[in-house]
């Protein structure tokens, strides 16, 4: 049980949308190098997590985490807000 949990993958994004209850959109940036130039391209990647107490606002950096599937499109779980959104 110990190991299956260790195994998780975890991911740092930004909150994009709160308009559902207890979802919030998470966007993913990183950096790949593209196969020809080796120039560095910009990649994003929005994911579906769950925040059990609807406290991530627009802008929030957060950590979220690799769950079991919670919906149709729903496998990320929110484990803590890093930084709040300047207001």
């Amino acid at each position: 049980m110990e190991q299956q949990k260790l195994n998780r993958k975890v991911r740092l994004g930004t909150v994009i949308s709160n308009k559902m209850d207890k979802t919030v959109v998470v966007t993913i940036e990183r950096l790949v190098p593209h196969p020809m130039y080796r120039k560095y391209i910009q990649r994003r990647s929005k994911l579906k997590a769950h925040d059990s107490d609807n406290s991530c606002q627009i802008g929030d950096r957060v950590l979220i985490e690799q769950s079991r599937p919670l919906s149709k499109t729903k496998r990320w779980t929110v484990v803590k807000i890093v930084e709040r959104a300047a207001v």
